[in-house]
């Protein structure tokens, strides 16, 4: 559970950015759409496999444009 204690002198605008800030670090939001509904092991690896290939696919990319210069 993320905290932040709220200053006298500090806004509020400032203390919830200050906690989104929290949030987003602790990684609370991706856990939880993470876990928003169950997934099979199965399509689990399946995603997980897929974006390695867009990520090898990518670097491939990336590769064959710094070669052209």
């Amino acid at each position: 559970m993320s905290e932040v204690y709220v200053g006298d002198s500090e806004s509020l605008e400032a203390a919830l950015r200050r906690f989104n800030k929290r949030v987003q670090a602790d990684g609370i939001l991706t856990d939880a759409r993470r876990h928003e509904y169950y997934e099979k092991p199965s399509e689990r690896r399946k995603k997980k496999e897929a974006a390695r290939r867009r990520k090898l696919r990518k670097a491939v990319m990336r590769q064959k444009t710094r070669r052209d210069y």
